[in-house]
């Protein structure tokens, strides 16, 4: 088994895809319509995604999500160079932080498009 997609809710899909695109080199996999009249569009590789979804109604922050049952706390990406990645993150306006060089990986975290944390690895 493995995991397909997560589904986030976010203002604007595809700003926030657009943005994904650039920083890991993903593709928009799909967009359109979607439940209560928003719109969603799927972003990641061929093999998973984030379907990032808006509904067609005012959002409300969630706050602080490592305290809330349920709360997304990070989106973990995986890539193949993390200087080059780090280098696209702060070239976008991101600030990277919390780095870490321990097993199993090297990573950085950073809070992205609406807030989502990415926390960014390599494991070669």
């Amino acid at each position: 088994m493995k995991l397909e997609h997560v589904n986030i809710t976010v203002p604007n899909p595809k700003v926030s895809a657009a943005i994904l695109c650039d920083l890991f080199g993903w593709h928009i996999r799909w967009e359109g319509a979607a439940m209560e009249s928003g719109y969603t569009v799927h972003v990641g590789d061929d093999d998973s995604y984030l379907a990032l979804y808006a509904p067609a109604k005012e959002l409300t922050p969630l706050g602080n999500t490592y305290s809330r049952v349920g709360g997304l706390n990070h989106v973990g990406v995986v890539v193949d160079d993390i200087s080059a990645t780090e280098a696209r993150v702060k070239a976008a306006g991101y600030n990277p932080h919390n780095h870490g060089d321990y097993e199993p990986g090297v990573r950085f975290y950073f809070d992205g498009p609406d807030g989502i944390e990415f926390e960014v690895v390599n494991y070669a």
